[in-house]
């Protein structure tokens, strides 16, 4: 007996990468996935590739169940025809993994409008379009369990992906929400922030030998395999009482990210004026403050 046995699930961004472990993985727990990939390159541009569907031969070729999608997240129509898909072909669905997702990297002062949208469309707007179309299933049902990828990008920045770091961060108070509101009809929503070499990362430059010296390591460490069993586990009914929660997987490590709440607090009687703050804020809060490292300073040990 599979941890996912007589379970549906919908893998958006199914085709490659960690969608493909992802849903291989769902597979081999006992789940019937639905494989949604529209086969873009990493922008989001058409290509001639059919991922979804190589990925359901390798499903079945396994022994595992799964039917492939083309449709784009980042339309209402093609979100409604993944779920559809899942209830056409299986008769219900029972867990969402939004995986899907595209970059247009660029330093803020240089971005377009254009390159902020795409990826706000397709990874926060994306969510909601899946999740949305999902929710009417789970809602009279009283199950469903939702996995939104987030991003370090977001949880602590990473310099030029303003518009990626935007949308993974929205992707966190949007899966909070949807964890509360969906607790009454026992729905779950968490987030996993993987470290895993992907083409995502293979795009960005290398600019010295440190840094291919880290990228070697992370190929070698950080697959995306390690990433999917956390999220088969989350889709399962062993997690039900897990939900609202935000998860770090980095090669063998796990990690239960914080969430934002008070850590000091500063009061004064009578109240504050500008001048008061400029003589007492930053001298009280110093060693509190929190400095500009992002997600490539802060994670600077080796994962194994």
């Amino acid at each position: 007996m599979g941890i996912m046995d007589g379970k549906v699930a919908l893998v958006t961004g199914g085709g490659r990468g960690i969608g493909r472990s992802v849903s291989m993985n769902l597979a081999a727990a006992g789940a019937k996935v639905v494989v949604n990939d529209v086969g873009g390159d990493l922008y989001g541009g058409p290509t001639d590739e059919t991922p979804a569907d190589d990925v359901v031969a390798e499903i079945k070729a396994a022994g595992g169940e799964a039917v492939a999608n083309q449709g784009s997240v980042a339309e209402t129509d093609g979100a409604a025809s993944m779920v559809q898909t899942a209830i056409d072909s299986y008769g219900q669905i029972d867990a969402v993994v939004n995986v899907a997702g595209i970059l247009r990297d660029a330093y803020f002062h240089k971005m377009t409008a254009e390159e902020w949208q795409a990826v706000i469309d397709v990874h926060l707007t994306g969510t909601f379009n899946v999740s949305r179309a999902a929710m009417d299933h789970f809602r009279p049902q009283k199950s469903g369990a939702f996995v939104h990828f987030t991003s370090t990008s977001g949880l602590n920045g990473n310099a030029g992906q303003a518009n990626y770091a935007a949308a993974k961060l929205g992707i966190v108070a949007l899966s909070r929400v949807i964890a509360m509101e969906g607790a009454r009809a026992n729905v779950r929503s968490n987030c996993v922030s993987p470290f895993a070499w992907t083409r995502m990362i293979e795009a960005i430059p290398v600019t010295s030998d440190e840094m291919a010296e880290a990228f070697d390591k992370m190929r070698e460490t950080q697959t995306a395999d390690r990433i999917a069993p956390v999220v088969t586990y989350l889709c399962s009914d062993a997690a039900h009482a897990v939900s609202g929660n935000i998860f770090g997987v980095r090669a063998n490590e796990i990690y239960l990210m914080s969430q934002p709440r008070p850590i000091r607090t500063l009061h004064k009687g009578d109240g504050w004026t500008p001048e008061d703050l400029a003589a007492t804020l930053e001298p009280a809060l110093r060693n509190d403050l929190y400095g500009l490292d992002g997600s490539a300073e802060y994670y600077s040990w080796d994962a194994i």
